[in-house]
């Protein structure tokens, strides 16, 4: 009998320098392109061998890259991902079959509470509201538009809730502080130490 030779090549990972730093932005793209889920910025800086400051530089020079173009560079927390701009979203909703019903004004509501008040728990909802929350929440869970975060340290521990990735993705935001300021609330100022 004879055996069938092996056609695939037997190579072993050959290691990469670190990309020059006029590169490191398009690799970074390259990355974050066939990740199929945000990947950690520590997971990043440690792959491509660079400083955190050096990669999160040619973030920033990516994401500005990418103002102009049909994706955008979606940093939040710990986590970086390729997302649709947001000015394109119903076409891409509409032909990845994504299309949902718009929300209803108490879900609506009780999103607005959860993203400039989070975390945040039901009770505190329901009293700034003045209604039961739980199918507005049960709404915004199934869509993953919010998730539970913790729990509160008070009495019985109740659940607290904040926004998703999904909801910046929904909202066309790159990160939770791009969320603009309520009406008639000034600027959130750096805290200052008094003497």
């Amino acid at each position: 009998m004879t055996s069938i030779p092996n056609l695939r090549p037997h190579r072993k990972p050959q290691p990469v320098e670190a990309p020059a730093p006029e590169h490191l932005p398009s690799v970074i793209e390259a990355l974050l392109f066939v990740a199929e889920e945000p990947v950690e910025l520590t997971a990043l800086s440690r792959n491509l061998g660079v400083t955190r400051a050096r990669l999160e530089k040619a973030i920033e020079e990516l994401g500005e890259r990418l103002r102009e173009r049909g994706i955008r560079l979606q940093v939040t927390g710990e986590v970086a991902q390729l997302v649709s701009a947001p000015e394109w979203a119903g076409h891409v909703e509409r032909f990845l079959g994504m299309e949902y019903p718009r929300l209803s004004d108490a879900a609506l509501e009780t999103l607005a509470i959860i993203a400039y008040r989070q975390p945040v728990t039901r009770a505190v909802i329901e009293s700034i509201r003045g209604v039961n929350a739980d199918g507005a929440i049960a709404t915004l869970l199934h869509r993953g538009l919010v998730q539970e975060v913790g729990r509160a340290e008070t009495v019985g521990r109740p659940v607290l809730f904040g926004t998703t990735v999904r909801f910046l993705e929904h909202f066309g935001l790159e990160k939770p502080e791009d969320i603009p300021a309520l009406p008639g609330e000034p600027e959130a100022e750096p805290e200052t130490m008094e003497l």
